[in-house]
């Protein structure tokens, strides 16, 4: 048996104070007397746990000492005084475990609701040290020097006094120094080998051929691994795919975050410009009021300076505000997120509609042709005949002139008893009719320009639509119910018979204008005011005249019949309404989002109208596609007079008071699902203004690309 040797004494000394121990403690632990026995003849010592300095064969081998039996006696004599539990907080050795709390490296809260606080090594309960109450607490802080360096072994549940060595340690942790006291890191370092100069090397055995040589076994484990990856034996470990937490309201993806922020350098200052020299030109310099303005405005909406002259540069004192400048400089770098503006580099000609050029789009009028003089006013209005052979206007001078297009002769002139508004030739072929619209009145004048046998046929036919209306007379007895309009008929023996008078219609209002259907028969007045009798619809071959309205909102400006449909157009100052004259019912209401409209036209095939406005618009409106504007141009400086379609051509134009009438392209494809095509082709000017007016009235001819304009300066022009 080794020889152990004890440190310190063999009994604590706080264990000599209580020279009586009680014999409780001593029968419930073990028994220390039996223990403590010493038999000489025994080869081996019972008492080995307590590390005596000499084993039991040593004693019985050589002879003892006086004074090692005198200690012998002494320490037989303090065992009944040792208490093993205080000898645990004594001893650091193996030989004492029992005694210790040995629950182990667990966590303390499962026995947080449990008087004991683990087991020991033979499974039993290990109870939970006593601790004091408040003021218990209170008296160790009052009492205990030590107090302030006790801590509790959250372990074992036992207090321990720090040392000043584990002070210091705390302490230097705390002030981020060496753990370690007294550890000096910048100590001379001792250079043991290159100190002094060597001739030879330390170690002159020269390298071993092996170590140039790969190593064989490693060349078999690399076979050995690789045969076993190809056969598939050994398989690479695969490592467990982490779910994908995202957040649920965040647009940042995992690349953005890993995406390099590049750097974004600051806006350079603004540099100075002639305002801010010592000697600025006059013009920078301000004026008194100039400088009264400039102090009594605020400092964030005026500039930070005042202009000022010095006669030299020597002269120019300090500005006051560089400080401030230079702060507010920092501050904006500091505090304001830069962030940088990708400029869409995108050529003017992209964001143009691709429209093919306009020569690809010819025919269509661009020279003035024939100019038509003969007219002492401004002409109001102009038509042209159905074959496209006469040319007929009316004028503030009281006349009605009946030109020849081809030439450009006057052929007849009319006079009016009054100043007309509108004039429109008859749809119908066979009829020599031409309408005129003057103050409250129609006139119907046979004009007598096309073959003698419509000329006789066309006043036969108004002679018997007078007979009708007498015979209706007569059967509908003596009450009959007020007309809206008065009809007349002139006869061979009045004096307007020679000029072509045949009928007259008198209304009650202003007669604005007038318009044909196409069949002929049919003809619409529209007067000035509101109203629901603003607006008539006359019928030739019986004479007879009703408002098809009893009550109409909004001031009629025009109206006008579908070319194909029993469809009526009323356009007010803001909508145009369409009607059902079969049904006698509402169909649609346009919105052309214009302030007041002056005029409207309808395309030949019946489901595109254009609409002319005092404000300067032009509005396209395709009534299969909706009630608002396909396109609106705004290609007029001034208000627009009139808007025309082509008959056979797909043009349309229109005239304003800025002197112009600008002709367009508007193709209408039977593929409904394709859009029209409209593209400004010419602008044609040729009148001057007289009195803010300019072109009046525009019309086309029937069958040539051919466009009239009449103007305010009393001329009419044919372009081709």
């Amino acid at each position: 048996m080794s020889k152990r040797k004890r440190d310190g004494p063999s009994v604590p000394e706080r264990l000599k104070e209580d020279p009586e121990p009680s014999e409780e403690a001593l029968e419930t632990h073990f028994d220390l007397k039996d223990e403590l026995v010493l038999d000489a003849d025994d080869e081996e010592s019972d008492n080995e746990s307590l590390e005596w300095e000499e084993s039991s064969e040593e004693v019985d081998n050589e002879p003892a000492e006086e004074g090692e039996h005198s200690n012998l006696e002494e320490e037989k004599e303090q065992v009944d005084d040792y208490d093993p539990w205080d000898e645990a907080e004594y001893t650091d050795t193996s030989d004492e475990e029992e005694l210790r709390n040995t629950v182990g490296n667990i966590p303390l809260e499962w026995y947080e609701d449990y008087p004991h606080i683990g087991y020991d090594l033979d499974g039993k309960r290990i109870l939970k040290p006593q601790q004091g109450d408040q003021l218990d607490e209170f008296l160790k802080r009052m009492d205990d020097p030590n107090y302030w360096r006790t801590i509790t072994d959250s372990t074992t549940g036992k207090e321990t006094v720090l040392t000043d060595e584990d002070i210091d340690l705390i302490e230097n942790i705390q002030r981020s120094q060496y753990p370690q006291p007294g550890f000096d890191p910048y100590e001379p370092y001792v250079d043991l080998y290159s100190h002094e100069k060597m001739v030879h090397p330390v170690s002159n055995a020269p390298p071993s051929k092996r170590s140039f040589l790969p190593s064989l076994w490693e060349r078999k484990k690399l076979v050995k691994l690789v045969r076993g990856i190809k056969l598939g034996i050994i398989k690479p470990i695969k490592k467990p795919e982490k779910p994908q937490v995202y957040m649920l309201w965040s647009s940042e993806t995992e690349n953005d975050k890993l995406r390099p922020h590049q750097f974004i350098p600051a806006p350079k200052a603004r540099l100075p410009g002639h305002g801010e020299s010592y000697n600025p030109p006059p013009e920078y310099l301000p004026s008194d009021k100039e400088r009264l303005e400039w102090e009594g405005s605020s400092v964030k909406d005026r500039r930070p300076f005042i202009p000022t002259k010095y006669p030299s540069l020597r002269l120019v004192p300090r500005y006051e505000n560089f400080v401030k400048e230079r702060f507010d400089r920092c501050l904006d770098l500091y505090l304001c997120p830069r962030q940088t503006r990708m400029r869409i580099q995108v050529e003017p000609e992209q964001l143009l509609p691709q429209l093919p050029k306009p020569k690809d789009l010819q025919p269509f009028p661009t020279t003035e042709a024939i100019v038509y003089e003969g007219h002492s006013g401004m002409v109001r209005s102009i038509a042209v005949e159905n074959e496209g052979q006469w040319l007929a206007s009316v004028s503030t001078d009281n006349t009605l002139r009946l030109w020849e297009v081809d030439t450009g002769k006057c052929i007849k002139v009319v006079p009016l008893p009054g100043k007309p508004s509108s004039v429109e030739f008859i749809t119908n072929v066979k009829m020599s009719i031409v309408s005129v619209a003057f103050d409250d009145s129609i006139l119907l004048i046979n004009h007598g320009l096309t073959d003698k046998l419509d000329v006789i046929s066309t006043d036969a036919a108004l002679v018997a639509s007078g007979e009708g209306e007498e015979e209706e007379g007569e059967r509908g007895g003596t009450e009959t119910k007020p007309k809206p309009v008065e009809w007349r008929t002139y006869t061979v023996t009045d004096e307007e018979y020679s000029n072509g008078y045949r009928l007259s219609l008198k209304h009650y209002k202003t007669v604005s204008q007038v318009t044909w259907h196409h069949k002929g028969d049919y003809f619409a007045s529209v007067t000035e005011g509101g109203g629901s009798n603003t607006t008539c619809i006359h019928q030739l071959s019986k004479r007879q005249s009703q408002n098809p309205f009893k009550s109409l909102k909004g001031s009629v400006q025009k109206v006008l019949f579908h070319p194909s449909k029993p469809l009526f157009f009323v356009a007010t100052q803001t909508y145009v309404k369409v009607y059902d004259l079969v049904k006698q019912e509402l169909v649609k209401k346009l919105t052309p989002g214009v302030k007041w409209i002056s005029s409207i036209d309808i395309h030949p095939k019946g489901d595109n109208i254009i609409i002319g406005s005092y404000d300067k618009r032009l509005c396209w409106i395709d009534m299969d596609l909706s009630t608002r504007p396909y396109k609106t141009l705004r290609h007029h400086r001034q208000a627009i007079r009139q808007v025309i379609y082509h008959r056979s051509y797909p043009l349309f134009a229109s005239c304003s008071d800025d002197n112009t009438v600008i002709v367009c392209h508007g193709m209408v494809y039977s593929d409904l699902m394709q859009n029209p095509l409209i593209v400004p082709v010419k602008v044609l000017r040729g009148h001057t203004s007289v009195d803010t007016l300019g072109a009046l009235s525009c019309a086309f001819h029937p069958s040539q690309p051919w466009v009239f304009s009449a103007g305010a300066d009393s001329l009419i022009k044919l372009y081709t």
